[in-house]
């Protein structure tokens, strides 16, 4: 390891590598670790060794003497030599900054094959992240993003869509930098989203069916060119289920003698078994069936489960004046039905299949008939109206419901003059004649 008084001119002319050898090493002997490394090819480039914290020597890169020049490569020593002596290693960062991942990377490197392994709906993050997020973040590596990135995309997604839509890509986001924090990805520290708050959601509608819409729109199913739509929208409001769950059944999920129908893979991802009404059954026992095919409702055309009937019950609804039902509202009526018969919201939750009851409670809307009847049985409490009560009284005379007579009247003989009146004694004990209470 020869040592040498380097200068520019040495660096520029002198230094060489000796005929036979690889490389050749001249270290500084006014800079401690600083060396200038010349190799057969000719190329030369200045090095720092230093002790790192766990008290490895290690030998770090400067640059190369054709971008650096020899003050340069000492100055830049020193800085890491005081770095290092302050604990902080400048290469090991820069390392670490070479493995962070762009947003685009972590996504489909990391983030979609976890979510794939559990998630039914990963197909929807998939389609938020291609069409709203990677294209403005998928090339800035995580530990760039700012809070600043992300409002700029949520606010361009809202200026588009309602707020419950943004909701969810502000959500996903979040979700994503959770993710990565929790696996400790490279240069993470910290979720950008924090403090990004969700936008206020007033699209929360209150839509189900009353009696004569269900009668209009069964008119309107009936006229239908699609002969199993019936059918579908029946088991719907029989069950309460999801449109996917009702157009992927099959007739094995079915257990007619126990009457109860297996969903196996449904939103929450758990089985759970749904209980088939007397109506559900008289359902089944009409629906036609196509040979060899074991679902309820296969497409004639392909044997599968229909991928979509918007079309058909978009036409049905509007033919019955009900453009503004949605099919998910059947559901909203089912819950409806069922609070409205007097039944519990725990019942509904288990029928409906939630895991938590605060979902249940916007499907159990009750009708507008039975909060009125509810409230007058409040307001049948409450005599506040003098002449109200003074006609009620009258009509119990007419009527003879009423044969007691107030205290102070039952103290008097029945033919004393009208108008007497006896009053308690200041004692408190009653009048003679009244029993004590």
């Amino acid at each position: 390891m020869p040592k040498a008084t380097l200068s520019q001119h040495f660096v520029e002319h002198t230094a060489v590598c000796p005929a036979g050898k690889a490389r050749n090493d001249y270290y500084d002997d006014k800079v401690v670790g600083l060396s200038l490394k010349v190799l057969a090819s000719g190329h030369k480039a200045f090095y720092i060794r230093y002790r790192d914290a766990r008290g490895t020597l290690v030998e770090r890169k400067l640059g190369n003497t054709a971008v650096m020049k020899l003050s340069e490569a000492r100055k830049s020593a020193n800085d890491v030599l005081a770095q290092v002596a302050m604990g902080s290693d400048p290469f090991e960062t820069r390392r670490t900054l070479k493995r962070v991942p762009t947003f685009a990377d972590f996504v489909e490197s990391a983030y979609m094959p976890h979510i794939k392994g559990y998630k039914r709906s990963w197909s929807t993050d998939e389609c938020l992240l291609r069409n709203h997020v990677l294209p403005k973040l998928g090339k800035l590596y995580l530990d760039e993003i700012k809070r600043q990135h992300l409002i700029e995309v949520f606010s361009a997604h809202r200026a588009t869509h309602q707020p419950g839509s943004t909701n969810r890509v502000i959500i996903l986001c979040r979700y994503i930098f959770n993710c990565a924090l929790k696996w400790e990805v490279e240069g993470i520290s910290r979720n950008p989203t924090a403090g990004i708050p969700l936008y206020p959601e007033n699209n929360k509608r209150e839509r189900y069916l009353k009696d004569d819409e269900t009668l209009r729109l069964f008119e309107a199913l009936e006229a239908s060119p699609n002969p199993l739509l019936p059918y579908i929208i029946a088991m719907l409001l029989l069950t309460g289920a999801r449109k996917r769950e009702v157009l992927d059944a099959q007739w094995s999920d079915l257990d007619r003698d126990k009457r109860l129908w297996r969903i196996e893979f449904n939103k929450t991802g758990r089985t759970r078994h749904v209980p088939l009404s007397q109506g559900m059954m008289a359902l089944l026992k009409r629906l036609p069936r196509m040979a060899g095919n074991g679902y309820l409702f296969p497409n004639p055309k392909t044997g599968k489960p229909f991928v979509s009937i918007f079309h058909s019950w978009d036409t049905a609804r509007k033919k019955a004046g009900l453009g503004d039902v949605r099919i998910h509202d059947l559901r909203h009526s089912f819950a409806s039905y069922v609070i409205n018969a007097g039944r519990s919201l725990y019942e509904v939750q288990k029928l409906l299949g939630h895991t938590q009851v605060k979902t249940t409670q916007r499907y159990a809307h009750l009708s507008h008939d039975s909060l009125l009847s509810a409230a007058d049985t409040a307001a049948s409490a409450v005599p506040w109206d003098r002449e109200a009560r003074e006609a009620g009284e009258k009509e119990k005379a007419l009527l003879g419901t009423s044969t007691e007579r107030p205290a102070r009247l039952r103290a008097l003989p029945r033919d004393a003059p009208p108008g007497l009146t006896v009053s308690p004694p200041q004692s408190g004990e009653p009048p003679d004649g009244e029993p004590s209470k």
